[in-house]
């Protein structure tokens, strides 16, 4: 018997890698393979009508399932818009696998209609990519893909597969993908020296990252910041790698300045970063932040990332669960009884100082409940009284993040998702794909009137399989957070105050984002006024089937002559 094609045998080999979906938007160079899917029900295909945000919906789901998800995207056309997608998904360290499809290796010499470099143009948003040539190895490149793709760090690799080689007999066989073991622990010399390192610190961090989530290690975190009596910050922690609502939870440095950063830092004798590289801000300093004679410790699975920047004393390429537990061991039992003291003493003030801010916000959000236009803490109280309690968050929601998150705290991993910055668009595809990974539980995936723009396709996507997401479009009529990084931009300048760009105001024809969410097959309401978000939270949650509310809110931007300004803003959620 003949040996069946490669559209076949592609499809094989992703069943054999528990592949259950094949995200994508369909183009005339894959359609042998869009052909041959209808006839192999083991996998099912998610269209989605624009490439960016199919390529969102991918994301949210390998985020929530914590394995590879695949894409096919049309060419270099397709590629092309679905980069944006591609680029969050490196940062956010997505493990993913994009496919593309191009005429063939036999008219390459042709320069054909829509041919173009389809590596060259993946590879700056990739971790990998690469091209198959021969149908021999083809199904060896999808493994590798899948391999690199799983291994940590995570992130998306491309494969373009030129459509002759994929309508030839293919002979290779079908195995799994084997993906590396990682579980790796440094010897215990490097474990002692880290702990002598660390040992009798007075003011000691943890900078932490997705790669301790990755690595499942938020107890192990949690232990060695108690150990210490360590203040928690994230950076580039889009995911719950620690509580937020543990006592030493500090919240984000930011995104944006370094300036942030470094006033978080500059005054620690000791700082543990795990999980991520320092420091990942737009506006980053170059010189370093830390004190002169900071010791410094990095523990990372990605080498890369270790001294990528600025030196440290003791670079660790290790697993972070295994590498916290042995240095939260390691200290338990050398710490002296009077560092145990201080260290316990330390955290005590860290949890009260941490628990005052909080209250003292609360309160400020309480005086507001009745006020218009609302403010986000009217809406998120509401709702976290009408919320299961194994609901899942998937948040874009940028500048209205510190309210949102003050009245649900993230604190069971696997419950929350936010995007990390860098990339509008990501919270409605995200919010599907996360809950086509948990049909079970509840989802709310919040995004702004400006994020919302970019990806509301999904909201078809949601429509026509039926996925069951709730959306929440937080509507201040405006870029706000534009409107604030040119307040501290002024700020740093000397500039007085001065008015917006015009640019940055989006409500003028105003956006009707319950009418475009039922063009799009998914019923919603606008809510602006306090007594209608709890009927509203209600009927989002009772509904079957997607659902959209459309929150508008207020947009206020803090001067600098405001006395409070900077105390509660998109970049930093308030402790």
């Amino acid at each position: 018997m003949a040996n069946p094609t490669g559209h076949r045998k592609l499809l094989e080999q992703l069943h054999a890698d528990g592949i259950r979906y094949l995200f994508g938007n369909p183009g005339s160079s894959e359609e042998g393979l869009l052909d041959e899917i209808t006839r192999f029900p083991e996998i099912r295909y998610i269209h989605g009508l624009q490439e960016a945000a199919i390529v969102g919906v991918a994301d949210g789901y390998a985020q929530a399932t914590q394995r590879p998800a695949v894409v096919q995207l049309h060419s270099g056309v397709g590629l092309g818009n679905g980069t944006s997608g591609l680029y969050h998904a490196l940062r956010k360290q997505t493990p993913m696998l994009v496919l593309a499809g191009e005429a063939g290796v036999s008219v390459d010499a042709m320069e054909a209609h829509m041919a173009v470099d389809l590596v060259g143009l993946a590879r700056p948003v990739t971790k990998y990519a690469t091209r198959a040539i021969h149908p021999g190895s083809l199904l060896r490149l999808v493994r590798r893909c899948l391999k690199v793709a799983a291994t940590p760090p995570w992130g998306p690799v491309f494969l373009a597969i030129p459509q002759d080689v994929l309508d030839q007999p293919n002979a290779e066989p079908v195995i799994p993908t084997l993906v590396p073991e990682t579980r790796v622990v440094p010897e215990p010399a490097l474990i002692a020296r880290c702990a002598e390192l660390v040992q009798g610190a007075a003011n000691p961090v943890i900078l932490m990252g997705d790669g301790v989530s990755h690595a499942q290690a938020h107890g192990e975190l949690a232990q060695l910041a108690e150990v210490l009596g360590a203040r928690v910050y994230g950076l580039m922690a889009s995911e719950i790698n620690i509580p937020w609502t543990h006592p030493l939870y500090c919240g984000l440095t930011g995104h944006m300045f370094g300036e942030g950063s470094q006033a978080r830092v500059q005054d620690a004798d000791v700082a543990i970063i795990c999980g991520t590289y320092v420091f990942p801000e737009v506006f980053p300093l170059l010189e370093s932040p830390f004190r002169s004679d900071a010791r410094i410790i990095h523990i990372d699975l990605d080498a890369y990332a270790i001294a990528k920047n600025h030196p440290v004393t003791l670079g660790l390429v290790s697993d972070p669960k295994l590498t916290l537990r042995a240095l939260a061991d390691s200290l338990t039992d050398h710490m002296t009884a009077e560092q145990k003291v201080a260290a316990a003493a330390r955290a005590a003030t860290i949890g009260a100082e941490n628990a005052r801010s909080r209250a003292d916000t609360l309160e400020q959000d309480r005086s507001r409940r009745g006020l218009v236009p609302l403010y986000m803490s009217a809406f998120a109280e509401e709702l976290a009284q009408q919320l299961p309690k194994d609901a899942i968050l998937f948040d874009e929601s940028l500048t209205h993040l510190p309210e949102l998150n003050r009245w649900l705290p993230p604190a069971t991993p696997g419950t929350f998702f936010q995007t990390p910055g860098g990339t509008l668009g990501v919270g409605i595809p995200g919010a599907v794909g996360a809950k086509l990974a948990h049909p079970e539980r509840t989802l709310v995936g919040f995004t702004g009137d400006g994020g919302a723009m970019y990806t509301l396709q999904a909201l078809w996507t949601a429509a026509r399989y039926r996925v069951g997401a709730k959306f929440v479009v937080c509507n201040n009529h405006s870029y706000r957070l534009l409107k604030q990084n040119l307040v501290d931009y002024w700020s740093d300048l000397g500039i007085d105050s001065a008015a917006f760009p015009p640019a940055f105001d989006i409500g003028t024809p105003d956006l009707d984002f319950v009418a475009l969410a039922e063009g799009h097959g998914v019923p919603g309401q606008r809510v602006a006024r306090p007594e209608q978000i709890a009927p509203a939270i209600k009927a989002m949650l009772t509904h079957e089937g997607p659902y959209l509310i459309e929150l508008v809110l207020e947009g206020n931007v803090q001067r600098p002559d405001d006395p409070v300004r900077g105390a509660c803003t998109g970049e930093v959620p308030c402790s």
